[in-house]
Formats: C-alpha cells, structure tokens, sequence
C-alpha cells in the first residue's frame, strides 16, 4: 500500500518518488491538507471503501498505508 500512496504522491504533486519514504511526512513534501484530502477521495473511490480521517493522527506516509490496510482487512 506504501508504494501505491507514493506513486500517486509523486504524479499528483509533481515529486520525484524516491523522495518518498515510510517517515515522510506530508509537510516535509510540501503536501497540505486538501491535497491529503483529495488523495483519500481517489483511494475511497478506487478501493471501494470509505476512511474517515477524523480522529486518527496520520503524518507520514507509512502511517496513512497502516490505515488503509487496516481498513482493507
């Protein structure tokens, strides 16, 4: 899942991939909050679940893949 977020990252703000790593977090990359808002809708959309980020505490990419996979299971 890490790898699927970072790929997507990467086109969507026009970032270098390798940039991204499990700890990045989505300041240090420049990422704000209606960027990770729009990431989450594309991923709803695509995995055909629903992530309600409301009370999670998620700052870095590997913490957001731990999410998603916790909500795929």
């Amino acid at each position: 899942m890490f790898e699927k977020l970072a790929n997507y990252a990467a086109k969507q703000l026009d970032i270098d991939v390798a940039d991204i790593t499990p700890d990045s977090t989505f300041e240090s990359l420049g990422i704000d909050s209606l960027d990770v808002v729009e990431m989450i809708m594309d991923l709803e959309s695509e995995l055909g679940i629903e992530l309600e980020l409301e009370d999670q505490k998620i700052a870095t990419f590997q913490e957001l893949a731990d999410f998603v996979e916790t909500k795929l299971n």
